[in-house]
């Protein structure tokens, strides 16, 4: 908070702040796949320089929400890239193991075929908002849309792989089997990793609740959810 006097959302001013200095501490999270892709930070008497402020100062908020807006909306163009080969991947394990031969399975492939189009479409809709200065709550459609469709991929790798998705085994610091069950020792598959991670899709980045309330209330107008 940057400017005096101010409260809530107002008078806060958005940073960059240098990680390589005394007083900033990155401490990864590990993930159920055993992985850490994300971290907690803390800033101990870090400091910055002025000219490190982001926009103007005193309008941190709104440029928080501008990015988290990027974030959730038309940045996953790239991120949709990904999720074709992931689909593409589940689609040739089906091939391989005969899971496509089974209606409802083919069934709902199908449908994450058709939904990753459908995600793509609101993407590219999205822009043209953007662009003409029209936007509204598209970016929160965009995350309710990729975020329910990645979590049915992981759902749907689980099933096509079949039975032997349930198991993982464990190994030791020199890749031998191992009766440790420690999450970072669990060997897990490619598919394996994909379900356990689309776990976090629908929290991350805002979770559903959030997105929905994002949309009934600033684009549909509807009254605001009661607060105790």
């Amino acid at each position: 908070r940057t400017e005096e006097g101010t409260s809530r959302h107002k008078g806060l001013s958005f940073l960059l702040v240098p990680l390589d200095q005394p007083g900033v501490e990155v401490r990864p999270i590990q993930q159920l796949t055993g992985t850490s892709e994300f971290n907690e930070v803390f800033f101990d008497d870090a400091v910055t320089d002025a000219d490190l402020v982001v926009g103007e100062p005193g309008e941190g908020w709104k440029i928080a929400m501008g990015l988290l807006t990027f974030e959730r909306g038309v940045s996953t163009l790239g991120q949709q890239i990904g999720f074709a080969r992931e689909l593409q991947g589940v689609v040739d394990v089906a091939k391989s193991n005969g899971a496509d031969q089974d209606p409802n399975i083919r069934e709902k492939i199908a449908r994450a075929w058709i939904g990753l189009r459908v995600i793509r479409a609101h993407a590219v809709r999205t822009l043209d908002s953007v662009d003409a200065g029209t936007g509204g709550g598209e970016a929160s459609v965009a995350k309710l849309l990729w975020a329910n469709w990645h979590r049915d991929l992981g759902e749907l790798a689980m099933e096509v792989a079949g039975a032997g998705s349930l198991l993982a085994p464990t190994v030791d610091a020199t890749g031998e089997p191992s009766d440790i069950t420690d999450p970072e020792h669990l060997e897990l598959d490619e598919w394996q990793r994909l379900f356990l991670f689309t776990r976090a899709d629908t929290i991350y980045g805002g979770s559903n609740e959030i997105q929905r309330n994002i949309i009934s209330e600033r684009v549909l107008g509807l009254p605001r959810e009661a607060r105790p």
